[in-house]
């Protein structure tokens, strides 16, 4: 009998010591993506002013392929969309390998996202239309993941989840009108443009 108390008496504490772990991971995974979400929002509105492509597309997107940067590729590469190519991993960090582009920033990272999808030949057609979803069919169809469907529907669940949405409310068609040349020349526009 002795030994059964004392086996339920360590379960329970076990138990219990678990459920505190796993408490405090989800305390940090939600602080991890706040502090996400304050630091790339900004970004994300600016690139929206600039070349029309919702801030919820390119918010939702960066936050699902970078798992809100704390995956491997945002961590070393600066990579937060999963955009291949070359990288310096061989000589910065030895032993690994990537097929994922390094970039010298994040920013870097959502700047180069954007000049991808502008160079889509469906860009101009669905340039300042604030429906995500539109975009993602068409990112799909275009190729930008592999998962088909399921990523369509992920990036439509962090959108939702987070209420990305609300940000594209703020989609201004002035600014979209003086911005559309820096995507031609691949530079955003300066204040004489303005």
């Amino acid at each position: 009998m002795r030994k059964v108390t004392t086996y339920i008496k360590r379960s329970v504490w076990v138990c219990a010591v678990l459920l505190l772990l796993m408490l405090s991971n989800v305390g940090y995974a939600q602080q991890s993506t706040s502090n996400y979400l304050k630091k790339f929002k900004p970004v994300s509105v600016e690139l929206m002013q600039e070349t029309g492509i919702p801030a919820s597309v390119i918010l939702g997107v960066a936050m699902l392929e970078s798992g809100t940067g704390t995956s491997r590729n945002a961590k070393l590469l600066n990579n937060h969309f999963g955009i291949v190519g070359k990288n310096n991993l061989a000589k910065t960090a030895p032993g690994k390998k990537s097929r994922y582009k390094q970039y010298a920033s994040a920013v870097a990272s959502y700047e180069h996202f954007v000049e991808v999808l502008a160079r889509k030949k469906w860009f101009s057609q669905l340039k300042g239309n604030p429906e995500f979803a539109v975009w993602l069919k068409h990112m799909n169809h275009s190729g930008y993941s592999s998962a088909g469907h399921e990523w369509i529907r992920r990036v439509t669940a962090v959108i939702n989840r987070y209420k990305l949405y609300k940000l594209d409310e703020g989609m201004d068609s002035d600014s979209l009108a003086r911005s559309s040349s820096w995507l031609s020349v691949g530079m955003p526009p300066t204040t004489d443009d303005q």
